[in-house]
């Protein structure tokens, strides 16, 4: 497993390639939760804002269930927590 943030971003953004993003923004929080037990071992905390036609009709959970089936081996380590936000595409009616 990848050691360092930029690595662990890079495997996110790889492995969440699969739902075609239009739009994809990862950010490590880590530092927010120096201390936390979680956070021992190194894993890490991070946000991933993702906009994907994908997610169309679907609701929060399912999206979510779509990022972390991509994820899940990943979890518990090297990422501790995920906040997700998981949007589809505005579209104009």
């Amino acid at each position: 497993m990848p050691d360092n943030t930029t690595d662990r971003i890079a495997l996110i953004r790889t492995r969440l390639a699969a739902l075609e993003p239009t739009a994809l923004d990862i950010r490590d929080d880590s530092h927010l939760h120096a201390g936390h037990a979680g956070a021992q071992g190194g894993a890490g905390h991070y946000h991933v804002r993702i906009v994907a036609s994908r997610f169309a009709g679907l609701t929060p959970v399912a999206r979510h269930r779509l990022v972390y089936d991509l994820l899940q081996d990943l979890i518990p380590h090297p990422i501790h927590a995920l906040a997700l936000d998981a949007q589809a595409p505005l579209t104009n009616s």
